[in-house]
């Protein structure tokens, strides 16, 4: 049994040779690399980098969207035994800056200009930096002894190699199981930054995990078409790792305005997401159905209605009736084969794990005959620690722990982590990796949950998150988010009430759905931005949140509300990579209009 990824890469390599491993669409054109050239190229980088000082244990920065040159650096450093450091490219240059220092990265590799600028003063700020690596080498506009073209490095490594071509595969094999590959700085969703230690070990007990389950997830016949950011420990761990481990074809997309393009040309079999991707696409669906006829939106609900009898008697494992199975057979060419062929028409399930995910959301893509996953984890577990099983679900849950992933329930409803899939601690954070766990060694995960009579896992919270009235009353936002979230005027939403009498909340509108409501209702306007501020609108809205209200318990209900006229983003530090609020910030930005709706209390 392998047990570190070198060892796979390397075995990989040997097996499929001259298939084509992994690809990048760029300016319209698909780059490829076979599983050899994969291999040699990443050996060029890594041996550059070791003649040019990176040693066992050292950190090597990444600051790039996904592209080959990604995969080559990650698959080099962890070659020579180096420790790879991903960074967001959302993130603003102080982020970046303290990651570098506080990491002691002695290389970064970034992708452009727009990457370059962040970082270029960080030679002078950043004692343990020593080199700059640019990707697009036109993009260095003034030369600097620390800048070396990614082309240039190639070269520098190209010739180590003809001098000695065993270093690579003898420092590869020097690498052992509790040796550090990677350290990933958490989102960042409460506060600052922290770097999770993960080693070969623990990416390899993700690895071997996910394999063990049957049926099994993927096989080298599949193919993906990634498109979240290879930074995200979800894409990396059972994208990038896990994909290699089985042989998955990876063709990288273009980027998020040629995600369905892509998906048509090269129609993937499996699809990594979040929730909020499958949120998007269905609030889409929902949007456009809104505008046809009558007749057309009764054939849709209808349609709908059938496809979700179906999904739930697939997850109960159960025959449907004759009958339901021929309206269905009916409404899937009718409804549900277009969002299946708007995917590629062959992924056999996708995932929507991270964060909550509606029901009737999960039943709609099931019912297109997307089987959607979900699943539990986080940086610290490297990504997942339960998944759903393609046989064995349950919608709502985040399926069963993976095999040898030991998750049990503390007495307050925190859930507690233990097995070789845990990282070792928190970089240079000695009291925060002692905080991190209990004293019999399990991690503490922050978020509450419990498991069902099944042995399925339910999240119902953060643990810092639960909001607990002045009555007394512990409410969990993120359920009472997802249903209003389910509304395609909603975009998104934050509920606010620690320690006050009632609930209220913070509220973004999807503007293109806010402009389909106005002209149904006869409502003009100049744009739809201007729609925020007219009366007869705003009526409508408070429809909608009543509409909402009414599917919730009285104490959870929201009483009071704002508009945010502008959409929370990741430039402005709001949301995560992976879409996932920010909340203290938010809180923090926006306090002055929380204080106005409490005003009085």
């Amino acid at each position: 049994m392998e047990k570190t990824i070198n060892e796979v890469f390397y075995h990989r390599t040997q097996k499929y040779q001259d298939r084509v491993a992994v690809e990048k669409k760029r300016h319209g054109q698909w780059e490829s690399a076979t599983w050899n050239e994969y291999y040699q190229r990443a050996r060029t980088v890594g041996l550059a980098l070791y003649d040019i000082g990176i040693k066992k244990g050292d950190r090597v920065a990444l600051l790039s969207e996904n592209r080959l040159e990604w995969l080559y650096t990650d698959m080099g450093v962890l070659g020579i035994g180096g420790c790879v450091v991903p960074i967001y490219t959302t993130l603003l240059a102080d982020e970046i800056e303290y990651i570098v220092q506080h990491s002691g990265a002695k290389v970064i590799v970034v992708e452009d200009r727009q990457q370059l600028n962040k970082v270029l003063g960080l030679i002078e700020k950043c004692p343990s930096l020593e080199r700059i690596v640019v990707i697009e080498k036109d993009d260095i506009y003034e030369p600097h002894y620390f800048l070396t073209p990614f082309d240039a490095l190639m070269e520098q490594g190209q010739q180590l190699f003809s001098s000695n071509p065993a270093r690579f595969e003898t420092l590869a094999s020097d690498v052992n199981p509790e040796d550090l590959a990677t350290i990933v700085y958490t989102s960042g969703t409460t506060g600052t930054p922290k770097g999770a230690m993960v080693t070969h070990k623990n990416i390899m007990a993700v690895i071997h995990s996910l394999d063990a389950i049957r049926p099994r997830y993927a096989t080298d016949q599949d193919n993906s078409v990634p498109f979240l950011p290879l930074s995200h420990v979800f894409e990396r761990a059972a994208g990038h790792f896990y994909g290699m481990y089985v042989g998955v074809t990876a063709s990288y997309a273009g980027g998020i305005n040629t995600i369905l393009d892509d998906f048509k040309e090269k129609r993937p079999t499996i699809v990594l997401a979040v929730p909020r991707v499958c949120e998007k696409v269905y609030q889409r669906i929902l949007a456009r159905v809104k505008s046809q006829p009558f007749l057309q939106q009764q054939m849709f609900y209808w349609g709908q209605k059938i496809g979700i009898k179906m999904s739930e008697y697939r997850e109960k494992k159960q025959t449907p009736p004759l009958l339901l199975q021929a309206k269905y057979k009916f409404v899937y060419e009718l409804i549900f084969k277009k969002l299946n062929e708007a995917l590629g028409g062959r992924v056999r399930w996708m995932t929507a794990s991270g964060a909550p995910t509606s029901r009737d959301i999960l039943l709609f893509f099931n019912a297109a005959g997307i089987m959607v996953i979900e699943g539990y984890g986080m940086t610290e577990c490297f990504a997942p620690a339960t998944m759903s099983r393609l046989d064995d679900y349950k919608i709502g849950t985040v399926g069963k722990p993976l095999p040898n992933v030991d998750i049990k329930i503390d007495t307050d409803g925190e859930i507690l982590v233990k097995g070789e899939n845990v990282f070792t601690g928190y970089w240079k954070l000695e009291e925060a990796t002692k905080e991190a766990f209990n004293e019999q060694g399990y991690f503490k995960t922050g978020d509450i949950g419990q498991f069902d009579e099944d042995g399925f896992l339910m999240i119902t919270d953060r643990k810092k998150d639960l909001i607990i009235t002045s009555g007394g009353k512990n409410i969990a936002p993120q359920k009472i988010e997802g249903i209003f979230k389910f509304d395609p005027l909603f975009s998104n939403m934050i509920v606010i009430g620690e320690r006050k009498k009632f609930l209220s909340a913070l509220l973004t509108i999807n503007l293109e759905e806010a402009s389909r409501l106005a002209s149904d209702h006869a409502i003009s306007f100049t744009t739809p931005e201007a729609l925020l501020e007219d009366s007869s609108f705003l009526k409508i809205v408070d429809r909608h949140v009543q509409e909402r209200n009414n599917l919730l318990a009285r104490f959870e209900t929201i009483k009071k509300y704002k508009i945010i006229k502008q959409e929370f983003t990741q430039d402005r530090g709001e949301l995560t990579a992976s879409m996932k609020m920010k909340r203290n910030i938010i809180v923090q930005r926006y306090q002055y209009l929380i204080d106005e709706m409490y005003e009085g209390e």
